[in-house]
């Protein structure tokens, strides 16, 4: 890989919510080699003229399901996994075009797909995949109606989850998932939206069951990531020792303490209901599923200021499925609405990066870390607006070094 130097750079410190003068970045190896004054990079480098665009990490999302074209998890288990594939590639490409570097799976991506990423066979973000999300017999994993009875539990059938009930059933599919090479196990701990028979407010999974997938996580030095809505489930959830409690739009400040005592991660995805909300019947929700999404929208404001009262570890997460994967950008339009613009990009970046355990590989644009930069047409501090849409003012996307959108060359 040939060096790059990339000069006349604005570059933004996320930590300190600054961006700098003009600057010089060397890119060696696929991370960051050097920063400094006009003259710091090689002669031989690959010099890309940024002309005072801000230079800023690429982007995270914590909470997506790539796997996911249209808007059914239940039809998606009908599906060839090879079909299933190739219908994710353009919802990765479609990412990776809005500055998104790194996302996490929240049940469905698998190592295949991921190593394929890996290895640069398609244009993608790097996934941190799940594989199949842990759900009770009747939980949010589970996609049969009350009137169906069959379930294919054979891995190779796409889907959201696997079904698995008492502890030691538990167990065993959280060691497969870690076998096969998830960075997190997934758990559903509460209702949900997508699935047919679990009402939102609905507890999952046993104290005991809860804790022997922690259990399991730790001891591969992974962690438990849950579906959470409702305060009694995100109190169940990290008091047992989950480190990421997803969505939470019922947040009451007796758990935004816990998370806070506990040291945890709440990552909200707010956008998904109001995109859902608007359009989900006209792309094909079953109306019984879109009438449970007026339950969990009209709170979610109020979850940030919770959180933000309770200062909150919070990164970006949208869990957009289908056509909705357009809107993945809009989650910091109305995260902003409530928090100062600087706690929204932190959010997809220095604050993801802890959650994934990759502080200081990803998140900053600094010496040593991956380079994961996307260059804008502006300072998104001033206008967040920058960073919405489908990454049209972006004239830089790279990923561990090479480069995926160039319009400056």
């Amino acid at each position: 890989m040939d060096d790059i130097l990339l000069t006349n750079a604005c570059i933004m410190d996320v930590l300190a919510g600054s961006v700098s003068s003009e600057r010089e970045v060397l890119i060696r190896d696929g991370r960051i080699a050097e920063i400094g004054e006009p003259g710091v990079g090689a002669s031989s480098a690959r010099r890309i003229d940024l002309r005072g665009r801000v230079l800023m990490p690429g982007l995270c999302d914590a909470h997506v399901h790539v796997i996911v074209p249209m808007n059914s998890f239940k039809l998606l288990t009908t599906w060839s996994p090879f079909y299933t594939a190739i219908r994710a590639l353009p919802i990765l490409q479609g990412m990776l075009m809005r500055g998104f570097t790194t996302v996490r799976d929240g049940g469905g991506a698998e190592f295949g797909l991921a190593r394929a990423v890996e290895e640069d066979l398609i244009p993608s973000p790097r996934i941190l995949y799940s594989g199949k999300a842990l759900s009770q017999s009747g939980g949010h994993g589970d996609m049969r109606g009350a009137g169906e009875n069959v379930y294919d539990d054979h891995y190779a059938v796409p889907g959201l989850g696997r079904i698995c009930n008492g502890v030691a059933e538990v167990r065993a599919a959280a060691r497969d998932e870690i076998r096969r090479g998830a960075s997190q196990v997934k758990i559903m701990a509460g209702g949900g939206i997508a699935s047919y028979t679990d009402p939102i407010d609905s507890d999952q999974f046993s104290e005991e069951e809860i804790r022997a997938a922690v259990e399991e996580a730790a001891m591969a030095n992974r962690y438990v990531m849950a579906h959470t809505y409702t305060a009694r489930q995100i109190a169940r959830a990290v008091r047992y020792g989950v480190r990421s409690v997803e969505h939470c739009n019922f947040l009451d400040d007796e758990a935004a303490s816990l998370i806070a005592e506990r040291d945890a991660f709440m990552v909200p995805t707010l956008v998904a209901y109001e995109t859902m909300w608007r359009e989900g019947l006209e792309i094909g929700m079953p109306p019984e599923l879109h009438a449970k999404i007026k339950t969990v929208l009209d709170v979610g404001s109020r979850s940030l200021e919770i959180a933000a009262k309770h200062k909150l570890n919070m990164a970006y997460g949208t869990d957009l499925i289908g056509p909705l994967h357009r809107h993945q950008t809009l989650e910091f339009k109305i995260r902003a609405e409530v928090l100062p613009v600087i706690e929204v990009i932190r959010s997809a970046t220095v604050y993801a990066a802890e959650l994934f355990r990759m502080v200081g590989e990803i998140g900053v644009v600094a010496v040593g870390a991956r380079a994961d930069l996307i260059a804008v047409d502006g300072n998104p501090l001033d206008d967040l607006d920058l960073l919405v849409g489908q990454g049209e003012r972006l004239d830089l996307i790279m990923k561990d070094g090479r480069i995926y959108k160039d319009t400056l060359s």
